[in-house]
């Protein structure tokens, strides 16, 4: 037994002629509202109200946004602006008091500078060179004791 499987299921149904039913309720809707404000209210403030009227009647029937109806666009901005709103991050910098520093008084840094003072440097540099002896086969068998054992300053490896 064969059964016909029903195809195209989210295309609605041409009722009113051109217009789905949906789309025939918000065209008489919007004429209807636009009728209503003609009769009620003097015509230099109905026209402007007429207009807003049929632009959104003509909205909801035709436009789409991102394949969506307009519908459900009103209908997310509506709640959007009506809910609660979680905020997780705010970044809110506090300006601090600007401080005048007297005659002779330097500002300190907020970031850590490191600096090599003339012994550090003296050792990185020698360190250096001895390891490049090292690597090219030049230096003697003293030197590579003192590369692998540990020099704490210039001073004391000059002493030994």
């Amino acid at each position: 037994m064969q059964f016909q499987v029903p195809q195209f299921i989210e295309v609605e149904d041409k009722i009113f002629g051109p217009f789905t039913f949906r789309q025939f309720v918000y065209i008489a809707g919007g004429l209807g509202a636009a009728y209503l404000l003609s009769r009620i209210l003097p015509l230099f403030i109905a026209a402007p109200l007429v207009l807003v009227v049929a632009a959104l009647a003509a909205a909801l029937a035709f436009l789409k946004l991102n394949g969506r109806p307009f519908i459900s666009a009103l209908e997310h901005g509506f709640f959007y602006f009506v809910r609660a709103k979680l905020y997780l991050w705010s970044n809110k910098r506090k300006a601090k008091p600007a401080v005048m520093l007297k005659e002779g008084e330097e500002e300190k840094s907020l970031v850590y500078v490191p600096r090599l003072s003339d012994s550090k440097l003296h050792d990185l540099a020698w360190s250096l060179d001895i390891k490049e002896r090292l690597a090219e086969g030049e230096a003697s068998e003293q030197a590579h004791f003192d590369t692998l054992a540990p020099v704490r300053t210039a001073r004391e490896a000059m002493r030994k």
